[in-house]
């Protein structure tokens, strides 16, 4: 996606791809022991090392793995406009065996239901809604995912962000049924809205690192640079970095541009047994302050 964009930006230059695994993708693809995490980090080094080498000129990363501190010498180039940043719950429908009607939400599905999730923040947020609820540790892509939900019955649900769905051409049709190719048949897809589930910082976003100081990488980011989508970003990471979290911690933000102002909704769990949410709302160039002032107001009611 990145790529089209330079090329359409700048068709007098050559753009390469250029494939690095990481070590989270090598984790991730070796499977994962039930309780063993991935911090930050995993997903990023690789592609660093790369810039810091003149291996490569642009790191494109799915913003949430990008840690709120880059090591000496690099930095966020650009953001691109955000995907839909909102949560889709997956569950099964099935006639001949357990499974219920397209359609339904984290409110109306029935109790005892076990939802597979990694993420600490979706766990945390779903047993605040359905503390009837069971939360079980799920690892692999989307596709993976999907296939685990459609096979195991010890699985009823999953969540999965909208935006990596749309990334892989998947659709949810009017009547709540998820389509796409490697989408298991009887596979039903509700949207969550942020006002129910907060994503975590920067879903959706996707981000290029450059080096520091390099005038010609900088001028390209500015052609890709989506304004909006990266004065909300900064708010949020800035919130999370107070915050002193990462993608193991429970904590979640979103913020949007609405009337030329930044608004921003925030939340934590702490240690797990508490529970702080706050909002704030400022100057589209008050991005960082916003995130610091948001942090500051969720640490106080923990």
């Amino acid at each position: 996606m990145i790529f089209a964009q330079c090329r359409k930006a700048f068709p007098q230059l050559t753009f390469e791809i250029k494939i690095v695994k990481t070590t989270g993708d090598r984790l991730q693809s070796q499977g994962i022991q039930t309780g063993q995490t991935l911090p930050k980090g995993l997903f990023t080094k690789e592609l660093e090392v790369a810039l810091v080498r003149n291996r490569a000129d642009l790191a494109v990363h799915s913003l949430k793995d990008l840690p709120t501190e880059l090591p000496a010498g690099l930095t966020l180039g650009a953001v691109t406009q955000r995907e839909d940043p909102r949560e889709v719950l997956i569950y099964r429908h099935f006639s001949d065996r357990k499974g219920f009607e397209p359609g339904l939400t984290i409110a109306t599905l029935p109790a005892d239901l076990t939802v597979a999730t990694s993420s600490p923040r979706r766990k945390a947020q779903l047993l605040q809604l359905r503390p009837d609820w069971h939360v079980i540790e799920i690892r692999g892509n989307v596709p993976t995912r999907l296939e685990k939900l459609a096979i195991d019955p010890k699985i009823d649900a999953t969540v999965l962000a909208h935006a990596g769905l749309r990334r892989l051409n998947f659709e949810i049709s009017k009547d709540g049924i998820l389509y796409g190719d490697a989408v298991p048949e009887n596979t039903c897809a509700t949207i969550i809205e942020t006002g129910e589930m907060l994503p975590c910082v920067g879903q959706g976003a996707v981000g290029i690192e450059i080096r520091e100081n390099d005038g010609r990488l900088a001028m390209l980011c500015q052609r890709l640079n989506h304004f909006n989508t990266q004065v909300c970003t900064m708010s949020e990471r800035a919130f999370l970095s107070a915050m002193g979290g990462g993608c193991q911690s429970p904590v979640a933000a979103y913020a949007e541009v609405r009337r030329e102002k930044i608004k921003m909704h925030g939340l934590s769990f702490g240690d797990g047994s508490q529970f702080s949410s706050a909002t704030v709302d400022g100057k589209l160039n008050e991005a960082q302050e916003l995130g610091q002032a948001l942090a500051k107001q969720v640490k106080a009611s923990l």
